[in-house]
């Protein structure tokens, strides 16, 4: 290796991706169950996108959303693992900057995305639920793409300043980012010029675009809450609530790993490196790997198809 990851330079024409520091010698341990979340993830969304493709019953909105949701994980994941497991099990360590810059565009651009997705999937349970007649007059296929776009140009455009000023900065520090993936804060921390700019603006993204986001999705399930607890039953009641279930729980799945991750990285100075390191993998790669899962097993027409699918196949 040359010396190059000490001397000074202005335009670093590779970074050093070291892994999990601390624990190399397990790298190829740890690699066997983030290679088998990442195939779960894979086989579940394809089977997801291919589900809703193929029935005509389940070209709905909430399915719609559902694929989006799909797609961005599957990008989601593999935005950032082919090249985690190349270093676990290759010890190919180095990236080139450009592809640096773009892997760190791609997995926090599809993150902001997959957050507005669930506020769509909340928007689209809200009018289902209180307004059941007008379901279909309100979400037609024509909205539901202008959402779609919405949350996909919000994705990309507030996420566009990170590759942008970080391809600005001059790096007189060192190439080598003592992580699995190129992670913004990562890369901020080799530059030595003033990059407060762009801290505080990654700072922004990161706390305001999920609390916002929370916000409307738990107002309209306080709508929704007060239209179930409104229905004369109880049987209609917890129907209802089933309707929602899966939703609940793929918000929690997303949510609770993504507020963990980022509490501990802020109070990360009295635990371990690699610690941090592990937890901010599993805020990317689980969620992909329970979502397909989630609505696999507790949405009953998805269970229905895939359990139909296999019984055709059989006979």
């Amino acid at each position: 290796m040359s010396d190059s990851n000490k001397t000074d330079f202005t335009n670093p024409s590779t970074f050093i991706l070291l892994g999990i520091p601390g624990l190399e010698s397990a790298h190829i341990w740890i690699s066997i169950p983030l290679c088998t979340i990442y195939t779960i993830a894979v086989l579940g969304n394809f089977t997801i996108l291919f589900l809703v493709r193929r029935e005509p019953s389940l070209h709905e909105p909430m399915y719609y959303f559902l694929c989006m949701l799909a797609a961005s994980d599957l990008v989601l994941c593999t935005s950032i693992l082919p090249k985690m497991l190349a270093i676990f099990w290759f010890n190919s360590r180095e990236i080139n900057f450009s592809a640096c810059l773009t892997q760190m565009y791609f997995f926090n651009c599809f993150a902001t995305i997959e957050s507005g997705i669930f506020v769509a999937m909340a928007f689209d349970r809200y009018v289902a639920i209180c307004h059941p007649l007008r379901h279909s007059t309100i979400l037609t296929n024509r909205m539901v793409l202008k959402i779609g776009l919405a949350v996909v140009l919000r994705g990309c455009l507030l996420v566009l300043p990170y590759p942008l000023l970080a391809s600005r900065w001059t790096y007189c520090k060192t190439n080598i980012i003592p992580h699995t993936y190129c992670k913004h804060i990562s890369v901020v921390n080799l530059a030595c010029t003033d990059f407060r700019a762009s801290s505080y603006y990654s700072l922004s993204v990161t706390f305001f675009v999920p609390s916002m986001d929370v916000f409307f999705i738990a107002v309209s399930y306080i709508q929704i809450l007060r239209a179930i607890f409104s229905l004369p039953t109880k049987k209609a009641q917890l129907k209802t609530i089933g309707t929602c279930g899966s939703h609940l729980c793929a918000i929690l799945v997303f949510y609770i790993p993504d507020v963990f991750s980022s509490v501990m990285h802020r109070i990360g100075n009295t635990m371990p490196q690699y610690l941090l390191i592990l937890m901010a993998n599993v805020y990317l790669l689980v969620p992909p790997m329970l979502h397909p899962i989630i609505y696999g097993v507790r949405t009953k027409q998805i269970r229905d198809r895939l359990l139909s699918l296999f019984t055709h196949e059989r006979t």
